[in-house]
């Protein structure tokens, strides 16, 4: 070999060394599975990656809890409900966006000013209590989104108006889906391309899981139960690339006398809902948007909700539908999909 050969030989090796250097060891990533509880539920985020993620998941869950919790008293959302002239954030500017884009899809049927309604029904921040229609009838005049509004001081600076200093907000029917989009956009940005993130039963996912599948995500089966502790999934689905999330009345009800009162409340009423749909499914293209679009069916019921989401481009449906049963009291579970709906 002669030395012109020599030095250009050495030389490619020298390249191929920095290349690998550079690269990232693929051979070195593994599945991580963080667990949790957060928000009163509990978070389940499976990825892919060099390294585990746990600190930055914690801090990202601690950055949105300052913003949309109800039950801190130094987030965002509660300066505001308590009447201060509180700077918005970007996480309550992104979910008040959301939340006025599906108030006007489900023709008012998803509201977050529905909080007094929810705090009277005893499925927020105050005890239950016997309400009576003239308690209704005098929060009712309280609760809608056109008495509130954003305005900008100019300097980039945005706060929210309310037109009406009694209104109060409830982003619970939005804010679990939210944040797994914030933590699948965390993971993306540190590498992931395969992940799944299910906050209490909200689930964006991406890739494959660590046996090279596509994700397993199960839609649990409507059963009245109000401790939590039965879990029977009523189908499995074999996905990725999806945000969905999932709305029932069937976790978190009471009974006053022989009347069922489930925590979903129409605004446009101020009661709990009555109607045969047991469980609302929705895809969308943000963990966020199916969130609000799943409440909103729960408001609506099946027939409202079917034509809601056919009128929505970028959302499908599976409800579970309840049917008198052939015998006595008992109860047929009926699926019922969207036509763009895909297991």
């Amino acid at each position: 070999m002669t030395r012109k050969q020599l030095l250009i030989s050495s030389a490619a090796i020298v390249v191929v060394a920095v290349v690998l250097l550079v690269l990232p060891d693929k051979s070195r990533e593994t599945y991580f599975n963080n667990k949790g509880q957060v928000f009163g539920t509990y978070y389940a985020v499976q990825y892919e990656n060099s390294q585990d993620l746990h600190d930055s998941l914690q801090a990202a869950f601690a950055a949105f809890d300052a913003s949309l919790s109800m039950f801190n008293p130094n987030s965002t959302l509660s300066h505001i409900n308590n009447g201060t002239d509180f700077l918005l954030d970007d996480y309550f500017l992104d979910m008040y966006r959301n939340a006025v884009e599906v108030n006007q899809l489900s023709s008012g049927a998803f509201d977050i000013t529905v909080a007094p309604l929810v705090n009277l029904w005893g499925f927020g921040l105050k005890n239950r209590t016997n309400v009576s229609q003239e308690d209704v009838d005098n929060l009712l005049p309280h609760i809608g989104m056109n008495l509130i509004s954003l305005h900008n001081e100019g300097d980039g600076h945005t706060y929210l108006v309310k037109d009406d200093p009694e209104v109060q907000l409830d982003c619970g029917a939005v804010a679990k889906g939210q944040c797994c989009d914030i933590i699948a956009a965390l993971l993306v940005r540190n590498g992931c391309q395969n992940y799944l993130v299910d906050i209490g039963g909200e689930v964006v996912a991406h890739g494959v899981n660590a046996e090279g599948n596509p994700w397993r995500i199960g839609i649990t089966r409507p059963i009245d139960d109000a401790s939590g502790m039965i879990n029977e999934v009523e189908v499995v689905l074999q996905t990725t690339d999806i945000a969905m999330a999932t709305s029932g009345n069937y976790r978190n009800f009471y009974y006053d006398g022989e009347q069922k009162r489930s925590h979903t409340i129409d605004p446009r009423t101020g009661y709990p809902v009555q109607h045969t749909l047991l469980s609302a499914t929705v895809r969308s293209n943000t963990c966020m948007r199916a969130d609000a679009l799943a409440t909103a069916c729960m408001v609506l019921g099946e027939e409202e909700a079917m034509k809601m989401i056919e009128a929505d481009s970028l959302s499908s449906c599976y409800f579970i539908v309840a049917e008198p049963g052939a015998v006595g009291d008992s109860t047929v579970l009926m699926p019922v999909m969207s036509s763009r709906w895909v297991e």
